[in-house]
């Protein structure tokens, strides 16, 4: 009887076990970034994960056309992590009254001069010409009106920007005027470049911008994209969050530090054309920068926005609480 009993336990007990084992919960992270430079640095964790979990977290990732996909999927709760423009970082932040925090600067400037020509080496150069961009009341305007002004150029009186509602728009302008100048993205200056072989790249305003930073104390930086994060998704998960942080740095180096592979992967999840890609990702300056670099950084590009234009950034600055700090 006691052989029998003693049986029964050891079963019971090895059922329990593996109950206990399959009652392990994942946890589910639903991730969106933008199709563009913010997700390129995501691809290696994007293919990783579809193999099963990575470090017990279920991710699903979803690439958004547009930036109106991702902003009420991050409000409304339907995904947990997005990567998004920095500013509008901010303005979620102030919107949501702090329902959001930055996880990482993922992307800083992607914004290049272009010209069908070979004459502008410096900014001083632009003081009289017409320039074509798309973006205004965002980060193209307030980064291009920040690099003028700062040499010397008021943007209003000094040059002509003729402001188009598409890149396409611009590229048109630029390559059937001679000496023509416009303002492009990454990767587009790429797929530009492949299309028009007199277009050349004359001005890194991430470079510019930078020159007129060093020698300051807390040195800001041109910033395109950061990683933000849910604030309840961050208090509930604090794991989830600190093990995406490490396998997002890890995916990030290797994109930019296997071309080859990463290309193949960036177009597989359709960002952009493996060729484009290659000689693309270079010049979009993808990264991961967290903690107290990420914050001065990050505080000084909203301030100098701020001072353009409150409204870039939801109207104030965020408070220190939007930094996120393991």
């Amino acid at each position: 009887m006691k052989k029998v009993l003693s049986t029964f336990l050891a079963i019971t007990l090895f059922a329990v076990s593996l109950t206990g084992c399959s009652n392990k919960q994942e946890t589910e992270v639903p991730v969106m970034a933008l199709k563009g430079p913010t997700a390129m640095g995501m691809v290696k964790l994007m293919n990783d994960a579809e193999a099963g979990p990575v470090d017990g977290n279920s991710y699903s990732f979803s690439i958004a056309a547009a930036i109106d996909e991702v902003t009420p999927a991050i409000v409304q709760g339907k995904v947990d992590i997005a990567a998004v423009p920095a500013n509008l970082a901010s303005v979620l932040y102030n919107n949501t009254e702090g329902k959001v925090k930055v996880l990482a600067i993922n992307t800083l400037g992607i914004l290049y001069i272009v010209e069908n020509g070979n004459f502008i080496t410096s900014v001083a150069d632009l003081k009289g010409k017409t320039i074509y961009a798309s973006g205004k009341g965002a980060t193209p305007e307030y980064a291009l009106n920040y690099i003028l002004t700062q040499n010397g150029i008021n943007p209003e009186t000094d040059v002509t920007i003729e402001w188009k509602s598409e890149h396409t728009e611009c590229l048109s302008a630029v390559a059937s005027e001679e000496n023509g100048i416009a303002l492009l993205p990454q990767p587009f200056v790429t797929t530009a470049q492949i299309k028009s072989e007199n277009l050349r790249v004359a001005l890194d305003l991430n470079k510019e911008w930078g020159d007129l930073q060093s020698g300051e104390e807390t040195a800001s930086a041109m910033l395109t994209g950061v990683v933000v994060a849910r604030s309840d998704f961050i208090e509930e998960h604090p794991k989830a969050v600190a093990s995406f942080l490490k396998r997002y740095e890890q995916s990030v180096a290797f994109t930019n530090e296997n071309l080859e592979d990463s290309s193949a992967l960036i177009e597989k999840y359709d960002i952009v054309p493996a060729a484009v890609a290659k000689k693309a990702v270079p010049a979009c300056n993808i990264t991961c920068i967290t903690g107290r670099e990420m914050k001065n950084k990050l505080s000084g590009y909203l301030s100098v926005l701020l001072e353009q234009n409150p409204k870039a950034v939801g109207g104030a600055l965020p408070a220190d609480d939007f930094y996120y700090q393991p």
